[in-house]
């Protein structure tokens, strides 16, 4: 249990603060809860009986203090009984209200928490996960945190709170109602301690179940168009059915478990409380007024008691349940976490030269906020770099200088490293040895701005279901998008004629993944927002290989026409898009076997055209 509070702990984070707060209006809630029902005993037992008031020490005080009749003392006493009791209503409805407050609000900061440490993880990490999973933790874990493990937690403390002070008092009134405590809820932990596995199993099955519908979802819808026409729809039926039914089961399992200590306890307080009185009318054959008071004093008590307890237990007991059907989630967020967001520079650049990663280390809040300039050239430094568990280098000792102004290209069959090239210079991969430097300065002491110069352009543009303008402003509230610089991208980038068309321009929703534009179009969106987030360098990763020769044509014309304006970077298997490029790098396993205009390379290696 210390290791789960560890856990849980962590991942609160900066909302520990208020649990301090919480413990004290607990307490206060439940010491209350117990002298309204402490007094309830008395109060009943002095209304059948007032003179027993003189037998009470406190009592027959306030009474000659007060100087009132019996009956007015008593009236006085019950109006305190209410007040007290009204009262702590009042603060027990505050206190839970707070207690679902910072358990939902806790949902959207662990989720705002996870998705900024997923953003800001390296790349070669996102390499190796599965978007459907990084889904289901924002998504779905953290709700089953703030839901299942936080206010679990939260009304485990408070009801636990609750059961000690009202045991007390039990045991203050008479020792059979601590025995009748006991009795009642001792069958239950057993039972809880026996099922404490099973729990914790159906917990990660329903996890693992409810992740494997997300990623059935995401590949069925994802692949709509392929999935019609394979006609594999009954698979990915079949295989959602398959998951939901596995779902269910175990849920219902636990929903079941978790019903199973409120009809324990609800059956051993009854016979207890029965046989109590029984017993006692069986073993007190002549009971005298006296013996009716005190009885009838001890069971408003112990039923009143009761009736406060057995929620309290029931709710502790299902709060246990829940944290131990967590357990699997609390793990993997907290794994999640405490993995990802200590991947700081030491983990980073794992593979990244001693001489950049003082250079990283320097970019500290005062270097961010100067601008990178690039006024000269680029110089890529001997840059080799080597993927993370992999046996060889995936580039080797690339040397290159790129002139402001210049469009350069890099041509070569499949898997000669021209991806990885072009992810290094993009500062997504970072280098064991070498250096890339802007004007004579490295782009590793300041990283961040050098990634604001470059404007990216890969084969399939991402386009998000919304407006062309915000498609083209991307990241940018739509409130604060430029309207000059908007259409400056699109006349640069030559969309103004597929503007024109749209039933509402720029306001026209393109669908998810830009399904409602062609191929060219989606492509020319992706140049019209690199130059509207004004990037001085452009890296068009095979941006024409998915087009047909027109569109290409089209693609070709609008990339020639910003020569000279922009510092381009172009990988290509068309080798007809190129053409233009002031110069070209042929590569073969990770190396520059050769460079020079498009006749010294392409022409003379006619097997590559």
């Amino acid at each position: 249990m210390k290791k789960y509070i560890i856990k849980f702990l962590y991942i609160l984070s900066d909302d520990r603060k208020y649990l301090f707060f919480l413990a004290l209006a607990f307490i206060l809630t439940s010491s209350m809860d117990a002298i309204s029902i402490g007094i309830i005993g008395p109060f009943v037992s002095l209304a059948i009986n007032p003179n027993k008031i003189t037998q009470n020490t406190g009592l027959n005080w306030a009474y000659q203090y007060f100087n009132l009749s019996l009956n007015q003392f008593l009236a006085y006493l019950g109006l305190l009984i209410i007040i007290i009791f009204c009262l702590k209503s009042v603060i027990s409805f505050f206190t839970q209200f707070y207690i679902f407050r910072l358990s939902y609000r806790q949902k959207g900061k662990l989720a705002n928490r996870l998705l900024k440490a997923y953003l800001r993880a390296p790349y070669t990490f996102h390499l190796t996960k599965n978007s459907a999973q990084i889904i289901n933790h924002i998504v779905s874990e953290t709700h089953i945190f703030s839901n299942g493990i936080m206010l679990a937690m939260l009304n485990l403390a408070s009801n636990c709170i609750i059961i000690i002070i009202l045991t007390i008092l039990l045991c203050i009134t008479n020792l059979v109602t601590i025995i009748a405590v006991v009795v009642s809820v001792c069958p239950v932990l057993i039972l809880l301690y026996f099922f404490k596995h099973r729990i914790k199993n159906w917990g990660e099955k329903a996890t693992k179940a409810n992740q494997a519908m997300v990623e059935i979802i995401n590949h069925s819808l994802g692949g709509i168009k392929e999935t019609k026409i394979i006609g594999c729809e009954p698979y990915f039926e079949q295989q959602l059915v398959k998951q939901s039914t596995i779902f269910a089961n175990v849920s219902s399992s636990l929903q079941t478990f978790s019903i199973t200590p409120r009809i324990v306890i609800e059956m051993f307080l009854i016979v207890v409380l029965i046989g109590f009185i029984s017993l006692y009318l069986a073993f007190n054959q002549n009971i005298q007024n006296q013996n009716v008071q005190d009885i009838t004093s001890v069971i408003s008590i112990f039923a009143l008691a009761s009736v406060r307890l057995k929620p309290a237990i029931v709710i502790a007991v299902k709060s246990m349940t829940s944290l131990r059907n967590g357990t699997y989630i609390l793990d993997k967020l907290y794994l999640d976490l405490k993995e990802i967001e200590n991947i700081e520079i030491a983990d980073n650049y794992k593979y990244l030269s001693q001489e950049n990663i003082e250079k990283l280390s320097k970019n500290d809040s005062n270097s961010v906020n100067k601008m990178m300039l690039f006024t000269d050239q680029i110089v890529l430094d001997s840059l080799n770099y080597r993927y993370p568990n992999a046996v060889q280098d995936a580039l080797k000792d690339i040397s290159i200088a790129i002139s402001k102004g210049e469009s350069i290209a890099f041509i070569g069959k499949s898997g000669t490293g021209k991806t990885t090239l072009v992810d290094v210079i993009l500062g997504l991969l970072q280098p064991y040895k070498g250096d890339i430097q802007v004007d004579n300065n490295s782009i590793y002491s300041n990283l961040r701005n050098w990634q604001n110069l470059v404007g990216y352009i890969p084969q399939s543009i991402f386009l998000i279901n919304e407006t062309l303008e915000k498609n083209v402003a991307f990241g940018v509230p739509e409130d604060l998008i430029n309207r000059q610089k908007l259409h400056q991208a699109i006349k640069a980038a030559q969309l103004e004629e597929v503007v024109e068309n749209l039933p509402l321009g720029l306001k026209t929703i393109v669908g998810e993944r830009g399904i409602l534009l062609s191929g060219g179009q989606r492509q020319r969106v992706g140049i019209a927002r690199a130059l509207y987030h004004e990037r001085e360098i452009l890296v068009l990763d095979e941006a024409t290989a998915a087009l047909d020769n027109e569109t290409e044509s089209l693609i070709t014309e609008a990339i020639r026409s910003l020569s000279g304006q922009k510092t381009m970077i172009i990988i290509a298997h068309r080798l007809t898009t190129v053409k233009h490029c002031n110069c070209i790098y042929l590569m073969e396993k990770g190396r520059i076997i050769q460079s020079g205009s498009y006749e010294e390379v392409v022409t003379a290696k006619h097997k590559f055209i």
